[in-house]
């Protein structure tokens, strides 16, 4: 009777386990958010919905890490457009939302690639955003206006299927 009921706790606790870890395999990655774009104009998670999205989290002030994956990013852009056409909508959100203002971000994005949106809003609305997309960002404490800074932040593609799920990641 007792190894029954050994052998009975030590199932319930493996279904336990199994119940806790049931996530594993599909990234909790992702989320309702709402931003605005370049333009001026609202811009949500349910606009990514119908085509993928390729989305990367970067600042306008960035000396050199994210013009490089901003670069890597209009090749994967012209890439998918060539093999698959209009399939793909590039996302790239601010993580420097005190100086990244629509107009800034559209001037800064006109450089790298015509298709790409640019995202900003408030530090609340970015600081949700990344924590739903798991985005580690830092800006310095105590600066002052006018002071230039550097931003922190994970470097990270993240590839959105059709219903704003993560398909999947890339570290370049």
């Amino acid at each position: 009777m007792t190894f029954y009921f050994r052998a009975e706790k030590e199932r319930m606790q493996r279904k336990r386990i199994a119940e806790m870890t049931k996530g594993i395999g599909k990234p909790k990655v992702g989320g309702e958010f709402e931003l605005v774009d370049q333009e001026g104009r609202r811009f949500t998670s349910e606009d990514m919905t119908g085509k993928y999205a390729l989305i990367y989290f970067g600042f306008t002030h960035c000396p050199d890490i994210c013009p490089e994956e901003l670069d890597k990013m209009a090749g994967m852009i012209d890439r998918v457009k060539e093999r698959a056409g209009k399939v793909l909508r590039p996302i790239v959100i601010s993580c420097d939302p005190a100086r990244d203002t629509p107009a800034v971000m559209k001037k800064y994005l006109e450089e790298f690639h015509p298709d790409m949106i640019g995202l900003t809003g408030t530090w609340d609305q970015i600081k949700a955003t990344c924590k739903a997309y798991r985005v580690y960002f830092s800006t310095p404490p105590d600066v002052k206006p006018g002071q230039d800074y550097l931003v922190d932040h994970s470097i990270y593609f993240y590839l959105m299927g059709k219903i704003s799920s993560l398909d999947a990641m890339s570290n370049p």
